[in-house]
């Protein structure tokens, strides 16, 4: 897999919110033109993007906020419908991670759950209502 796509109400905030919980920006992009409509399958393809990655490089995100044509709000997805689901990133403590998102208005769907004394995760709606799952590994935390 190369990078999971998500299309983005306000790339600017959207970036300020991943690069907060880790991630780095490997570039950013305006595409347009003939190829873009092509491998896309939209005329008038316009967007700017930016390529996030994760710190130890196993993952990336390709986040594109449309210029041209205007894009289509549609109503976040639930936990439980089939489609795209949700983005997913360990991190290091639960609470700090929370706590970044809370600065930008994202907080957990219901809370942090603990699965087995191995796990506290939680999901939460990120930036253009993306479903954001965070998890700690509780076997990786120095006790």
């Amino acid at each position: 897999m190369v990078n999971v796509g998500i299309a983005v109400r306000d790339l600017e905030a959207t970036i300020a919110f991943f690069t907060d919980l880790g991630l780095r920006v490997l570039g950013r992009d305006t595409v347009s033109g003939d190829w873009a409509d092509t491998a896309v399958g939209l005329d008038g393809n316009h967007a700017k993007i930016a390529v996030l990655s994760t710190p130890e490089d196993d993952g990336q995100l390709e986040l594109f906020e449309y210029i041209h044509p205007d894009a289509i709000a549609t109503r976040p997805t639930l936990p439980h419908e089939i489609g795209m689901h949700r983005v997913s990133f360990q991190v290091d403590d639960i609470d700090e991670s929370l706590a970044i998102a809370a600065r930008h208005g994202c907080y957990p769907l219901r809370g942090v759950a603990n699965y087995q004394d191995v796990y506290k995760l939680t999901y939460l709606r990120g930036p253009s209502g993306i479903l954001v799952m965070l998890a700690q590994d509780l076997s990786a935390t120095p006790q």
